[in-house]
């Protein structure tokens, strides 16, 4: 079971310094682990907790949440310490383990993308995203990067489409569990991006489809003139033909 570490004084936890937290979480996984539990830590390797298209857009809307400025960079901290000892995304949710004075857990439920806000961006990305591996590696024009990390209506949660919930003492709506769960969730999306459309409960797919939709009309487009061509020709009873450009000979002197 966990432990917890007690300030003599108000009963509040007390500081734990990052080694001892470490620690904690380390014991804490291995004790999951024996019992037959599947972990999934978040492990920052170097000083950048992210490092792709998706992982950092993510991160900077968290930027956005201007009402949680003051726990963000606590939740840095216990992100690059390792302090996320489990971290799963379903559809629709995220279920955390964070390792402080003792192992908090964390859970987050995440707005579903409307159907038209979802059928908007995928008509507004229409024929700029030719590949579902050109999508997850976020290869993309500047266009479509803004379209799909626009405030309010592209993929991105608002603070208002997110319930946050922790097992620790603090009664802030956002502690530093929480904030390290939102961080770890963008290092997460660097490693498997399409867990972004997991979490807004929508099909990825969806976006190459519209894609394909508009170079099937494009293609079309590109017939009915030719078509048109033909017709005219009938019409007329005569050979609409592209006439050969014809070069003066050169006179020999």
């Amino acid at each position: 079971m966990a432990r917890y570490f007690y300030d003599d004084d108000y009963g509040w936890p007390a500081h734990v310094p990052v080694a001892q937290r470490r620690r904690l979480a380390e014991r804490e996984a291995a004790r999951l682990m024996k019992k037959g539990q599947q972990l999934a830590p978040v492990v920052i390797n170097g000083s950048k907790i992210v490092k792709t298209f998706w992982g950092k857009a993510w991160c900077d809307n968290l930027q956005r949440y201007s009402d949680f400025a003051n726990r963000l960079p606590r939740g840095r901290t216990y992100v690059r310490h390792g302090c996320v000892v489990d971290l799963q995304i379903v559809s629709g949710a995220v279920a955390a383990l964070v390792s402080g004075s003792s192992v908090y857990r964390v859970e987050l439920n995440v707005a579903s993308l409307s159907k038209p806000q979802w059928k908007s961006v995928c008509a507004d990305c229409a024929g700029a995203i030719d590949s579902l591996v050109e999508l997850l590696e976020g290869r993309f024009s500047k266009a479509v990067m803004e379209r799909l990390c626009r405030e309010k209506t592209g993929l991105f949660p608002a603070p208002a489409e997110i319930k946050l919930k922790c097992s620790c003492p603090d009664s802030a709506r956002m502690c530093k569990h929480v904030a390290a769960v939102l961080y770890g969730i963008g290092a997460r999306l660097d490693e498997k991006p399409e867990l972004l459309f997991t979490l807004r409960n929508v099909n990825q797919q969806d976006l190459i489809a519209h894609a394909g939709e508009d170079m099937t009309k494009t293609k079309r487009g590109a017939a009915a003139k030719a078509l048109a061509a033909d017709d005219l020709s009938e019409m007329f009873g005569i050979d609409i033909v592209q006439t050969p450009v014809r070069h003066k000979s050169r006179r020999r002197t």
